[in-house]
């Protein structure tokens, strides 16, 4: 069923060799079924833990069969008017070996692009996707000559090295996110040297390391009006084959700014049955962005209130209490707009939300970005 559903995907591309973006799938493709355990033995897998290498980690991992650049924004006008932001690239691989024709068209390569902003104050969430193939320039990713991910005209580029710019631009429907981003850390390994376990199987893990703490500066444009916004991106690089078991269904994530104390980053995975898998970690990043491993004992997460999707029916977590007692923090996380679920071919809710509470009795008001993924499977 799930390679059954990429070949849909594949048809639908065949199908649809024009410009302007053909209509939604119809299907829906859980994150069960894209992240599940039946890939052709031939991909790699996360085993082990391996030395991670900059520049070129940025780049495609293409003996994998899945992976993602994610970037996430929390970013505000002069006059304070707040925005989240979400520009990904994903590419999915739907056989190992290449395509048997020589059509230039051929790619084995899926790519799917979302591009989401969250205008706060006008209380509205706008969302799109994209599908390409791998081929013909459409999209792609590449290290060299500079570093580039795109889906045709949404790109990141230019350099992630502390210090240096990117440019990442997305635009859609009159909807427009365009920022330079200059990295003010190195990047942070997630788990152990950046090898992220998700289960017990055989290759249930990722290669995993976050940018949290990217200097964002640009512009937003939205229902005719342009914004010059500054704030921050957090960047997530991930590469699998195979990373969920049975019955895992999905994971809760938080990207959590700390002000001046530094970023957390924590993820649970979530069981069939709605209950919390004891496959969840994180990263507690310092002041001085080096980071320290946080173990699924070290915190909590309690769901406070929930909201149920108008659209799909889907019940979501919508308020939450974090805790970490090791670090004296304890945090509640709501919200800025209730709605911020992307309904496409893989549904998920993804969000910028609040945070509110104390870290070592000092006072915590900032702002952070939310994952929900496999609700509704």
């Amino acid at each position: 069923m799930r390679s059954t559903l990429w070949v849909l995907v594949v048809a639908w591309l065949a199908l649809c060799a024009c410009e302007r973006a053909p209509a939604p799938l119809a299907a829906k493709l859980t994150v069960a079924q894209a992240m599940g355990g039946d890939a052709d033995a031939r991909f790699a897998r996360a085993r082990e833990p391996r030395e991670l290498r900059f520049p070129d980690d940025h780049g495609p991992q293409p003996l994998f069969q899945t992976e993602w650049w994610y970037f996430t924004g929390n970013l505000a006008d002069a006059s304070g008017r707040e925005f989240g932001c979400q520009v990904t690239f994903f590419r999915r691989a739907t056989r190992f070996d290449a395509p048997a024709s020589a059509s230039a068209w051929n790619s084995r390569d899926v790519y799917m692009a979302h591009f989401a902003l969250s205008d706060v104050a006008a209380g509205r969430f706008h969302a799109f996707e994209r599908f390409e193939r791998g081929a013909l320039d459409l999209a792609g990713a590449r290290i060299a000559p500079q570093w580039r991910v795109w889906n045709r005209d949404w790109s990141a580029s230019g350099s992630l090295a502390a210090n240096e710019t990117t440019r990442l631009v997305a635009e859609e429907d009159g909807v427009r996110v365009e920022l330079e981003l200059r990295a003010l850390t190195p990047p942070v390994l997630n788990g152990v040297r950046g090898f992220s376990r998700k289960g017990d199987g055989d290759g249930a893990a990722s290669y995993y390391y976050s940018l949290p703490r990217l200097e964002a500066s640009g512009r937003i444009v939205v229902e005719g009006r342009e914004h010059q916004v500054s704030g921050r991106v957090w960047f997530d690089r991930e590469w699998s084959t195979s990373a969920l078991e049975a019955p895992q269904v999905g994971w809760d994530w938080f990207a959590l700014r700390l002000g001046d104390a530094g970023e957390l980053m924590l993820y649970s995975m979530r069981r069939s049955d709605g209950t919390r898998d004891r496959h969840a970690s994180g990263t507690w990043t310092d002041a001085r962005g080096v980071g320290a491993t946080l173990d699924a004992d070290d915190f909590e997460i309690e769901v406070l209130a929930h909201w149920t999707s108008p659209r799909t029916g889907v019940r979501y977590p919508s308020r939450w209490r974090v805790r970490v007692p090791s670090r004296e923090l304890e945090l509640e996380l709501t919200p800025l707009l209730a709605d911020q679920e992307l309904d496409h071919a893989v549904r998920y809710w993804e969000g910028a939300v609040r945070i509110e509470g104390a870290l070592r009795g000092a006072r915590v008001d900032s702002r952070g970005y939310v994952e929900l993924a496999g609700y509704g499977s």
